[in-house]
């Protein structure tokens, strides 16, 4: 991995669910880690579903192997919110970590 092309600053969050005096469950999002990435957006594509136009982008993320990633963590960049599909250790190394995620639009 060139360090160099990780030129991102990201916070990695898990989600933790809470539960108040009344037995009701909240989910927030934590911050795990703040990490050094590389960004790099794979397809655009838009599409007409149930008469709502919805917009995916899908976006992979390299970083430095980091212990306990998974799908229900989330990475935020900026504004920008991204869901973890899919946590890929290239070759079984633990140098680094490719997140396969898709941007949450609000």
């Amino acid at each position: 991995m060139k360090i160099g092309t990780l030129r991102n600053r990201v916070v990695m969050q898990r989600k933790e669910v809470t539960e108040d005096d009344l037995k009701q469950q909240s989910e927030t999002w934590i911050d795990f880690a703040y990490i050094w990435a590389a960004i790099q957006p794979l397809t655009g594509r838009e599409y007409f579903s149930a008469r709502q136009e919805n917009a995916e982008v899908t976006t992979r993320i390299t970083i430095r192997h980091l212990k306990n990633v998974g799908p229900e963590m989330r990475v935020i960049f900026g504004s920008r919110v991204f869901e973890i599909l899919s946590v890929i250790n290239p070759n079984e190394l633990n140098i680094s970590l490719v997140l396969m995620c898709r941007e949450v639009v609000t």
